[in-house]
């Protein structure tokens, strides 16, 4: 099992200026009109891809206070297959998944007008945008494995 190298509390406090402007960050995909739901599963998708415990459960929490349903928490890794996820979802996940898995090339031509299909210019930007954050969130997370946040109900029973 891992243990915590530097907790979100000492991120936090250590260097507030970073905390803020990662958090300025999201709050311009939150202020672009991208709808909530569909921004939420591209950061679960992302988290999964990049191992990000941390920010998996936060994203699990914000998606199931949206109305998220479960089915697609449950099979966001397996969107592909899946077969309940919109054409909109698949392209904004589509998308997500380049702009993460870039492996020393960059994105192509492809990705991107698949993308275009489904986006505005502006939605597009503000998608990419939400994906970059969520990268350099789990980069974070995943450099100083910030403990994933443990819902209270959870934390009780397992205590039981």
């Amino acid at each position: 099992m891992s243990h915590v190298r530097i907790s979100y509390e000492t991120f936090q406090k250590t260097v507030p200026s970073a905390q803020a402007a990662l958090l300025a960050m999201g709050k311009s995909t939150e202020d672009s009109g991208l709808d909530k739901s569909l921004v939420e599963l591209v950061k679960l998708r992302v988290s999964q891809i990049n191992n990000c415990a941390f920010c998996l459960q936060i994203h699990l929490n914000v998606s199931r206070r949206l109305g998220v349903p479960q089915e697609k928490l449950d099979l966001v890794a397996t969107w592909h297959e899946a077969g309940i996820f919109s054409e909109r979802e698949c392209a904004a996940l589509a998308w997500a998944e380049a702009l993460t898995r870039l492996d020393g090339r960059s994105v192509s031509d492809e990705a991107y007008e698949t993308a275009r299909r489904h986006f505005s210019e502006a939605e597009l930007i503000a998608l990419s945008v939400a994906v970059a954050n969520i990268n350099a969130w789990n980069r974070l997370g995943t450099a100083f494995r910030f403990a994933p946040p443990i819902q209270k109900k959870a934390a009780e029973s397992k205590a039981a």
